[in-house]
């Protein structure tokens, strides 16, 4: 009898978990083209936030190079830099970085360069930072980050790519140093990776297409 019960209980939790599952993958394979296009447009209106639709004709989301480095973006994986061109010519690009010395964990950011050198903009895409303290790194929150648009590796030296409690050049939040510190160095370690890798991203979109 007791057999009975458990065999009943346990065809009635199988068929129950093949409904679920069933409708679960239904409810995703319905909807899995629309999310795509919906990230796909929300990562297109984070890149045209810094490099404008007026400064280029190209699709940066169907424009990437794939990089990989650790050291100086801090990158635990390869990830996209978006290339924006006007005629075919290299106008911009925009970097992935990883801070890992948050005060509450890594900090992922974008940060754009132009041919010149200088930032187009920043943007902290992911952070754990403290609510109204370093989460002032937020555009959404402040707009601390404009701090870093115009300058260079030369505008400010790179000894001076700090905050001011460390003599450096830029500001720190009100009552939080360690966000603003890290930001600040990741985002001075994606122009010297610019810097190093400048053929790479400024190669015309014919040569980037003959790259494996």
């Amino acid at each position: 009898m007791l057999a009975q019960v458990i065999a009943k209980n346990a065809l009635a939790l199988g068929a129950f978990a093949i409904i679920t599952t069933g409708a679960i993958s239904a409810t995703y394979l319905g909807t899995k083209d629309r999310i795509e296009l919906e990230q796909r447009a929300a990562q297109a209106r984070a890149l045209t936030e810094i490099i404008h639709d007026d400064q280029h004709d190209n699709s940066m989301l169907d424009d990437t190079i794939l990089i990989d480095d650790q050291e100086l973006l801090g990158l635990d994986h390869p990830k996209q830099a978006f290339i924006a061109r006007q005629q075919g010519q290299f106008v911009a690009t925009i970097i992935p970085a990883t801070a890992h010395d948050g005060y509450s964990g890594d900090i992922q950011l974008i940060t754009g360069v132009y041919a010149d050198g200088t930032i187009a903009g920043v943007r902290v895409l992911v952070h754990n930072e403290t609510p109204g303290l370093g989460d002032k790194a937020d555009r959404k929150k402040s707009d601390w980050v404009d701090g870093f648009v115009g300058r260079s590796l030369s505008n400010p030296s790179i000894e001076r790519w700090s905050v001011k409690k460390d003599k450096g050049e830029f500001d720190q939040f009100t009552g939080a140093t360690i966000t603003p510190r890290a930001i600040t160095h990741a985002v001075a370690r994606s122009l010297q990776y610019f810097e190093a890798h400048r053929e790479q991203f400024t190669a015309d979109s014919a040569t980037v297409k003959e790259q494996p």
